[in-house]
């Protein structure tokens, strides 16, 4: 298992996209991001750096391992 990375939130957003999802809409400092086909939905905060558990826990709703995040990327 790889180590997860250091990243922002727009690094994070831009990823997802590659792997379909989108903007949904932004409310505040979070992006709210959807993928319609198989669904789901998570929030991204928009910040210079997310926490690791924060992105751990995104990953996690999405059903994304950090090995193809990280290939995302």
């Amino acid at each position: 298992m790889s180590k997860l990375p250091s990243v922002s939130g727009q690094q994070v957003a831009a990823a997802l996209q590659k792997v379909g999802f989108r903007i949904r809409r932004l409310h505040g400092s979070h992006i709210i991001m959807r993928r319609d086909d198989p669904f789901a939905q998570t929030v991204v905060p928009a910040h210079r750096e997310l926490d690791r558990g924060t992105l751990r826990a995104v990953l996690r709703q999405i059903d994304l391992s950090v090995d193809e995040f990280v290939r995302l990327l």
